[in-house]
């Protein structure tokens, strides 16, 4: 993984295959960047993103993951080098007391197979480390084999989801990472 700093609101990122994109935290200034982005997701990645069949990402969802704390919720968007198109989203949101928190990713299904999921999930953790997180959560559908599969290769284990047999729960402790 390489990792530079680009300036106090963003970072670029590299994948292994040498793709390079920026992050950074969401603002309520890319509300119409994010709605636009969510156009390029593919159904089946909404739905494994929003744990629902939706079709569409509405103007208040869009608003609910623009204009985020910041503190115990926070949206990474990564953004291609062309500085324009979000390319991807990593929502982070913490539990109360700070030592769980869930993750919850999307990308554009024409920057599929990049890496980008990779180190974007990579660059999440390091970031909830930083925050003082111990376990980092992913709840998947059960059917989505490419998250499940990514999540064990970076450690996470995975359990039955309490309570919904169509979900599994995939978990690491952020002192291991």
């Amino acid at each position: 993984m390489t990792i530079e700093t680009i300036d106090q609101s963003g970072t670029t990122l590299t994948t292994r295959s040498n793709f390079t994109f920026q992050v950074r935290a969401a603002q309520s200034a890319d509300q119409t960047a994010l709605a636009e982005f969510f156009t390029h997701v593919e159904k089946d990645d909404l739905r494994f993103r929003f744990l629902s069949p939706i079709n569409t990402v509405g103007p208040h969802l869009i608003a609910t993951l623009a204009n985020v704390d910041h503190q115990r919720t926070e949206n990474i968007l990564a953004i291609d080098a062309d500085g324009t198109t979000v390319i991807a989203s990593a929502m982070l949101a913490a539990d109360p007391d700070g030592k769980r928190a869930e993750v919850a990713m999307a990308i554009r299904a024409d920057y599929k197979r990049k890496g980008i999921s990779w180190m974007l999930l990579e660059h999440v953790a390091h970031l909830a480390k930083a925050k003082g997180i111990e376990t980092l959560e992913s709840i998947e559908a059960r059917d989505h084999h490419e998250a499940i599969e990514m999540e064990r290769e970076m450690g996470f284990t995975a359990s039955p989801s309490p309570g919904n047999p169509s979900l599994v729960l995939l978990q690491v402790k952020l002192d291991q990472k």
